[in-house]
């Protein structure tokens, strides 16, 4: 086991970044193709630039067999088009790999499905709850609200990240705002309804 000296570490909930450690950031222009509506990316890329969606500070303290590693993300408010900020999503490369995520800050929404793109649901995260993603489940988290929202993750330290299988097919279901309110819509019909 090779272990890292800092064994404690300091987080800050409002701001969604751990004392010590780089803050990776996503920016608007990384994420093409993970948003539907391309005119809207597009658009959305031309006229605010390339805005920061999100940003995740991780904490690897051990590595090998038994250890455990852990995050906080922070998405920003905001839309393109119909759909919310969110991330890319992703499986682990270790696909019985299960993770926890602590909703700390803001509200938004787990979009969990899994290996065959059949079982899809989405679970409310908010300040207090806590989400467990069981293995071979893709998820993306998504911002519903109009403060970021910032959760903490916990993951095995040799879960891997698989944003590849994604990239190729992308989650069969998409969350837009429908009447101001976050609705589970199936990405072809969505598609559908831009042309």
């Amino acid at each position: 086991m090779i272990l890292n000296e800092k064994l404690l570490t300091q987080f800050d909930p409002i701001d969604g970044t751990i004392q010590g450690y780089p803050v990776v950031e996503r920016r608007l222009s990384q994420l093409r193709g993970v948003f539907g509506d391309t005119q809207a990316f597009e658009e959305a890329l031309a006229e605010q630039g390339d805005a920061l969606v999100y940003s995740v500070t991780s904490v690897e303290p051990a590595e090998g067999k038994g250890q455990l590693h852990y995050g906080i993300g922070k998405i920003m408010p905001g839309r393109i088009g119909q759909e919310y900020f969110m991330t890319r999503g992703h499986f682990h490369e270790w696909r019985i790999a299960a993770e926890v995520y602590i909703g700390l800050n803001g509200i938004g929404l787990m979009l969990l499905e899994d290996d065959s793109g059949q079982n899809v649901r989405t679970l409310e995260l908010s300040a207090n709850s806590i989400i467990y993603v069981p293995g071979h489940t893709a998820h993306r988290t998504i911002n519903i609200g109009e403060s970021p929202l910032i959760y903490l993750g916990i993951y095995p330290a040799d879960a891997g990240h698989d944003y590849g299988a994604l990239k190729e097919r992308n989650f069969s279901q998409v969350v837009i705002t429908q009447h101001g309110e976050p609705v589970l819509l199936d990405r072809e019909i969505f598609l559908a309804s831009l042309v």
